[in-house]
């Protein structure tokens, strides 16, 4: 389907303190995407998910514009051939741009 309106795969790239902390339901980790160790797990994960599929990616660290993890997450990703790749925008933080604002979020792994 050239539309792709299958459910996207949400990543967490963030540090993993901030995703056991709170994070989206169903999402994965494989982060910290400003870290080597983070992007070889990435990478290693993402060989094995089809090129088409939408990829969500979010941190929510700090404010976006300073956030070290989600640019090279992409860039990664990109490089490796994804086609549908997003971000989702948290402008300032994951606690004020989604928890604070009663959207969904678990705790823990």
């Amino acid at each position: 389907d050239p539309r792709n309106t299958q459910k996207p795969i949400v990543v967490c790239v963030g540090f993993g303190t901030l995703f056991r902390g709170a994070h989206i339901p169903g999402a994965v980790f494989h982060g910290a995407g400003s870290s080597t160790q983070g992007l070889q797990d990435l990478r290693k994960w993402a060989d094995g998910v089809p090129r088409t599929k939408n990829v969500v990616l979010y941190c929510g660290c700090c404010p976006f514009s300073r956030c070290p993890n989600v640019r090279p997450a992409f860039e990664a990703l990109r490089l490796m051939g994804f086609t549908h790749l997003r971000v989702l925008s948290i402008p300032t933080d994951f606690k004020t741009d989604w928890v604070n604002k009663g959207y969904p979020s678990v705790t823990g792994n």
